[in-house]
Parts: C-alpha cells; structure tokens; sequence
C-alpha cells in the first residue's frame, strides 16, 4: 500500500483536511468506540497534525503534535488514530515514529508525553514510553499518562 505522509501546522490545513481529521477522528473514537465526547477542544489551532493518506488521497490516519505548555510543561502527542481498514498492517508504529521524530525536531526536546489508553499502554511501550503512574478515567475510558524515556 502506498502511503503519503504530510505534517502541517492547522494554519496550514485546508478545510477539507480538517474535515477529514475531525471526522476519521469522530469515527474511531465517538462511533466505533461509543464514546461521546467534546472532540473539538480548541487544541487543535495549536498543533501541528500528521497526517497519512492512502494511495487515493484519503486521510488514513493522524495524530496531533502539541507544542510544550498545551496541556503539559512538555511537548504531547495525542489523538493518534487509524482507520480500522489499515489496522494491523505496521501503520501506527509508522505513525508514532513520525510523531516523535518531528516533536524532537519541531521542539528541540525529548521530553515528550501522552494520554494513552490503558488498553495501549503496551503497545506505546513499544515507542520507548512509560508510564507516571498516573491513571485516570477519562471520558469514561481508563487512560494512563506516559512520559518518553530520555
């Protein structure tokens, strides 16, 4: 499958682009997972969005780069979701790579954090993150922050 990955800052987005985000975003995390939640938080004018789209243009998958003291003292990765059609094919450890690698180069810093869900918590692992030992619920989901080892 031919992937194209493409990181830009909301300002740079189209609005079909956010459309697109918001509503792969809605799918997986409102519809498929049956939880209604404020997705639009007002973050996303701050962040810079990866996004990947498949060989017709579609958004497959995206996350959210959040720059330093939006909500944490460190630089945050959130809202990391595929589509469930692409799932299982290697393509959201791509995702977290890329994530990573432009938050250390975007914010000269390796102090990065998540929200994860608790279900995810070893599959993050996987990207060198580990847990504070916070949990908590959130929107009803059990969540754990980790922190990316130095």
């Amino acid at each position: 499958m031919h992937l194209d990955w493409q990181i830009k800052h909301y300002s740079d987005l189209t609005l079909n682009e956010f459309h697109d985000i918001v509503a792969l975003r809605i799918r997986v995390f409102i519809v498929e997972q049956n939880c209604p939640y404020q997705e639009l938080d007002g973050k996303d004018k701050k962040a810079y969005h990866l996004l990947c789209r498949d060989g017709k243009g579609n958004i497959v998958a995206t996350t959210r780069i959040l720059p330093p003291g939006l909500p944490y003292t460190e630089c945050a990765i959130g809202r990391v979701v595929t589509e469930s059609s692409i799932r299982g094919k290697g393509i959201g450890h791509e995702l977290m790579n890329f994530s990573v690698k432009f938050a250390r180069q975007e914010f000269g810093t390796s102090s990065i954090i998540i929200s994860a869900q608790k279900h995810l918590e070893n599959y993050y692992r996987q990207h060198n993150f580990i847990s504070t030992g916070n949990e908590y619920l959130e929107d009803g989901i059990p969540h754990v922050e980790m922190k990316l080892k130095q």
